[in-house]
């Protein structure tokens, strides 16, 4: 009977748990979210899944950071540098669990199914340049960590826009298939296209505000992509800084590759380079096409270096 009385008054005097979500977000839990967020839960206190350990002591796990873009602003070139550090483990494929709907269906057991063995005191890294323009993603990444750490990668918005066509337009010549000039995709009844999805992609401001809905700025590492393909070093630094991560990346890790004509990476004595799809040459473009983009670009870049309150040397 005092047993029973005990648990009832317990019972009374529970708290209501209320979720912690952004203020400004009222809507509801779908089924399927509530399901994952209980699933972190279990994950994060205990990984009872033995398929993810490893008898080494190593073990699958969330990731801590995630390389959540741009496309075509030096993703890959920013994971392969910091895999250079030794408490770091990288996914090495682009996983695209948040913004690839039949992905997250299959939840967080799933994902973290795709994450590297990595020892307790490494940090996990994934990179998905789709998650930083996908607007359903920065919730999602929330819900299921809200004190994630994410790094994005940004070049000058009229140079993404030229690797992006670039990038699609060879891999449509590998399959000898017909692509249509840039220009093409560029101007529309004379005027810029600014329907273009290349371009779209490059509104950077608009990307960031859905981003700061969830997280502080103090999350979100912003990478000069220009400056890394110019000097890696100093922006590797800076990265190394934000993980709080011993500093164990050296200048001496990169080197110029003449030949390909960007930095390529020293590790333990042994040289790479990124894959031969990086570094490609842009199309030529009409100096007036250019102007127009520039041109275009400049308020929204103006928006962005507010909202960020930082700078960064675009046209």
């Amino acid at each position: 009977m005092a047993a029973f009385l005990l648990g009832a008054v317990l019972l009374i005097v529970q708290p209501e748990i209320v979720p912690s979500r952004p203020a400004i977000n009222s809507k509801t839990e779908t089924s399927s979210q509530s399901v994952q967020r209980e699933l972190l839960k279990k994950t994060s206190q205990k990984n009872d899944f033995k398929e993810n350990i490893h008898s080494n002591g190593s073990c699958r796990q969330l990731p801590q950071t995630i390389i959540i873009g741009v496309r075509k602003g030096g993703t890959r070139a920013l994971l392969e540098m910091l895999s250079l550090h030794p408490d770091i483990a990288a996914a090495e494929s682009e996983v695209h669990f948040f913004d690839w709907e039949d992905h997250y269906r299959n939840g967080l057991q799933w994902y973290i199914n795709q994450m590297p063995f990595s020892y307790p005191h490494q940090i996990t890294v994934e990179k998905t340049p789709a998650y930083f323009t996908s607007p359903k993603v920065p919730e999602r990444v929330y819900n299921m960590n809200e004190s994630m750490r994410l790094l994005l990668i940004l070049r000058d918005p009229s140079e993404r826009v030229l690797s992006d066509y670039t990038q699609v337009f060879y891999n449509h010549m590998q399959k000898h298939k017909p692509y249509p000039s840039i220009e093409q995709f560029l101007i529309k009844d004379g005027e810029l296209n600014v329907d273009y999805k290349a371009i779209n992609r490059s509104l950077y401001y608009i990307h960031m505000q859905n981003w700061l809905k969830y997280f502080p700025l103090d999350r979100i590492h912003i990478v000069d992509g220009d400056k890394l393909i110019k000097d890696p070093f100093p922006e590797i630094e800076k990265v190394e800084r934000f993980l709080k991560l011993s500093p164990q990346i050296n200048a001496s890790n990169f080197y110029f590759n003449k030949t390909k004509g960007f930095y390529c990476l020293r590790d333990s004595g042994r040289e790479r380079c990124l894959h031969e799809s990086k570094g490609r040459a842009h199309p030529q473009v009409d100096t007036r096409l250019l102007e127009k983009l520039h041109e275009y670009f400049h308020e929204p870049n103006k928006k962005f270096f507010e909202l960020v309150g930082r700078t960064f040397d675009w046209h």
